[in-house]
């Protein structure tokens, strides 16, 4: 559960680094990663809510 935290903070910093750039510079190539970015954490924040319901259950 640590590794996928760690992976979850690490996606969310990406995330704010490229959304700035796309919305401060108007860089469009940070929007597409910055939108990448969010798929990317809705996957990990779906395994995390699975991962924390199961160990919930122990």
């Amino acid at each position: 559960m640590k590794d996928l935290f760690e992976k979850i903070s690490v996606e969310i910093e990406t995330f704010k680094t490229e959304a700035e750039l796309h919305i401060e510079k108007g860089n469009k190539a940070a929007g597409t990663r910055a939108r990448k970015s969010t798929l990317d954490l809705e996957k990990l924040l779906k395994e995390f809510r699975k991962v924390s319901v199961e160990e919930s259950k122990k």
